[in-house]
């Protein structure tokens, strides 16, 4: 078989779907509805997707190995002990030979950069499952979930992050402002996210007519919200810092006091896994409020949406003409090592 010589669309960064977020939710909310009336439909027919997966994953793994097979296709599954990458290999070279083997490569690893090497050597789609840069994933299952909330309206919304300026939050900011919602984060200032991302995610929101703000009081970003989000204070490559972080995160948990706050209709989103009593209180959580298990199940959802942006992209509709969504912008990435 001749190389392929097409160049690929990958998936690395919201930014990397701006122009088409619209129609991602969409199709995502299409797609739960024709899976919870049984009707799958198998436009992956005949593909293979490699899962490389460096960090550990419950949702993520799970909801790409069973989105891959509604949709008809094979999943391989790597951690890095099964693949010659965990014995020294290139990561442009393990891209060059899996390009040659499956449809598209879903990669879960600790470096940006090394996301940016992979998909700068493949020849097929590269989606980012997750890097310590964006989760650009979760974002599409959560703009789901809050449109599923609100009727598929995000303007005149208002969204408080309560906790770290991470990976979540850097595509969150992004994901907001294409589609005009809101944003306040409430951080420690030491834990802010990256300067160049805020920048690119406040250029959207001038096209989107959304607000980027932030405080360093939780209960002042809660105030009023039509939902609050938070994510663990010790990400997954920071246990070293576990000390540290929780004593730097102490007052930003969501609880029953910081809830109500919010609005009466407000409800509460955590990406889980969850380090209960740290950044969220059982009985938030496990309340009627929680939104936690909904966004869970829409990570399935959106990711089948992105597998057929990539690879079956006349499955979407054409267009969302309810919404108008910003051209590309692009902040600035690391250089690759």
């Amino acid at each position: 078989m001749a190389p392929r010589t097409v160049t690929a669309r990958h998936f690395l960064s919201i930014q990397d779907v701006a122009s088409d977020l619209g129609r991602l939710i969409d199709h995502a909310a299409r797609l739960k509805a024709q899976r919870r009336r049984a009707r799958l439909r198998p436009s992956l027919s005949g593909r293979n997707i490699a899962l490389i997966f460096e960090k550990p994953s419950t949702r993520t793994r799970t909801s790409f190995e069973v989105g891959i097979h509604d949709l008809g296709g094979d999943a391989i599954y790597y951690s890095p002990k099964e693949m010659q990458l965990g014995r020294g290999e290139t990561i442009g070279d393990t891209a060059r030979v899996l390009s040659r083997y499956v449809d598209a490569i879903v990669y879960r690893a600790f470096r940006h950069d090394s996301v940016l090497e992979l998909a700068g050597s493949s020849t097929v789609p590269v989606i980012n499952a997750l890097d310590d840069r964006e989760h650009p994933t979760q974002i599409i299952a959560d703009l789901l979930t809050l449109s599923e909330r609100w009727k598929g309206s995000f303007k005149g919304r208002r969204l408080a992050w309560i906790g770290d300026g991470n990976n979540v939050l850097h595509s969150l900011m992004l994901g907001a402002a294409l589609v005009g919602l809101d944003l306040v984060c409430a951080t420690p200032e030491s834990y802010r996210p990256l300067p160049e991302i805020v920048a690119v995610a406040r250029e959207y929101g001038r096209l989107h007519g959304a607000e980027l703000t932030f405080t360093d009081d939780p209960a002042i970003a809660a105030t009023d919200a039509d939902a609050l989000y938070t994510d663990v204070w010790v990400s997954m490559g920071d246990e070293a810092e576990t000390a540290k972080r929780e004593k730097a995160f102490r007052g930003f948990q969501i609880n029953a006091e910081l809830l109500a706050r919010a609005k009466p209709s407000a409800f509460v989103l955590h990406d889980l896994p969850a380090h209960r009593g740290q950044e969220i209180t059982d009985d938030v959580l496990d309340g009627s409020r929680s939104a936690a298990w909904d966004e869970a199940e829409n990570r399935l959802h959106a990711e089948k949406a992105i597998l057929e942006l990539l690879l079956a992209p006349d499955r979407l509709p054409r267009s969302s003409p309810a919404r108008a969504w910003a051209p590309k912008l692009r902040a600035r990435r690391p250089a690759r090592r």
